[in-house]
C-alpha cells in the first residue's frame, strides 16, 4: 500500500506542477499558437496523469486493466465497478476525453 500512495503523490504532484502551468499561460490575455499547443498538451497530460492514477489503483486491487479500442472508456467504467470513483465523476471524466483530450 506504501508504494502505492507514493506512486499516486508523485502523480499528483506532476499533475499540480502542470495545473499550475496551464493556470499561468490561460491568465495571459492574447494566447499565441505555441500557447495554445501548450494548453492543450497540459490538458492532455493532466488527464493522462488522472488515468495513470486509475490504473494504478485498479492494478492493487487486482483488477485487470482493459486493452481494447475502447480502453479510456472501459478504464472509467472499471473504476467505477470497483468503487474507486462514483458515476458522477466518470461522466465528467468521460466529457473531457471526449471533447478536450481526443478531439
Amino acid at each position: 500500500m506504501g508504494e502505492l500512495l507514493r506512486e499516486i503523490e508523485a502523480e499528483e504532484e506532476r499533475i499540480l506542477v502542470t495545473l499550475k502551468a496551464l493556470k499561468d499561460v490561460m491568465e495571459r490575455k492574447k494566447k499565441t499558437v505555441v500557447e495554445l499547443a501548450a494548453i492543450a498538451t497540459f490538458i492532455h497530460n493532466m488527464y493522462n496523469g488522472i488515468e495513470n492514477i486509475l490504473k494504478r489503483i485498479l492494478k492493487f486491487k487486482g483488477v485487470i486493466i482493459p486493452r481494447s479500442e475502447t480502453w479510456h472508456k472501459d478504464l472509467l467504467n472499471s473504476a467505477v465497478a470497483n468503487g474507486v470513483i462514483s458515476r458522477e465523476l466518470s461522466e465528467k471524466l468521460l466529457y473531457i476525453l471526449k471533447n478536450v483530450v481526443m478531439w
